[in-house]
């Protein structure tokens, strides 16, 4: 979740991006080992790594930590759920889906080749009728801007995947698995959460711009 990069800005944290892959979260700790600190990592995948020790995603740290944060929470006379509500409320709401695709077969990896084709020729203006304001390729390393501006992506590799940030906070991953035959799909919807009472109807509507998305996008 973009969520950690709010998180990380408030407390004056830097935030590095990456590919999706342990292994380059391992590089950039391994880069600046000895000078800074590295808190935790994170991906679209859902693995978590915390500190350094390990260098890979790690569920037992991760667990541990879970735990940590209910002792945390019931210390404050709350549960973990408050907890997410807390954070919803001061850093904003956030729903992250993961759609997968599926392809088999040699004319499934054909089509789902032709799905990155087709998106990289026409990418998407708008998601759920906001506007696209920003649009990532790994494979080219081009960043372009609503307005056609392009700049170069500072990453050590190139990877077959796409990124779309649209207006309202929305963006979209797409990425060809590499040992399944799927095509996957990461959305992550945003909005304002002013109390926790409007937790239901966001996550409600939010799957329902996830739907809308993913006809927008034809999967």
């Amino acid at each position: 979740t973009d969520l950690l990069k709010s998180m990380a800005d408030h407390y004056g944290v830097e935030i590095f991006n990456v590919l999706t892959g342990f292994k380059y979260i391992a590089e950039v700790v391994r880069k600046h080992e000895g000078k800074r600190t590295f808190i935790c990592g994170g991906e679209e995948s859902y693995g978590f790594l915390a500190e350094d020790f390990v260098r890979d995603k790690d569920a037992v740290s991760a667990c541990s930590l879970l735990a940590e944060i209910c002792a945390f929470a019931k210390d404050k006379g709350k549960t973990l759920y408050d907890i997410l509500m807390d954070i919803y409320m001061e850093y904003g709401f956030s729903k992250e889906v993961t759609i997968n695709v599926e392809r088999p077969g040699k004319s499934g990896a054909d089509e789902i080749q032709q799905m990155m084709v087709n998106y990289r020729s026409n990418p998407p203006k708008s998601l759920n009728g906001s506007k696209v304001i920003l649009s990532k390729d790994y494979q080219t390393l081009i960043a372009t801007d609503g307005n056609g501006k392009q700049t170069k992506l500072d990453m050590p590799t190139t990877s077959n995947v796409l990124q779309w940030f649209c207006e309202n906070g929305t963006k979209v991953s797409v990425r060809p698995s590499g040992t399944e035959p799927k095509i996957k799909f990461y959305i992550e919807v945003k909005a304002q959460m002013k109390d926790a009472s409007q937790y239901e109807t966001l996550d409600k509507q939010s799957l329902g711009s996830v739907e809308i998305i993913r006809k927008d996008l034809g999967v």
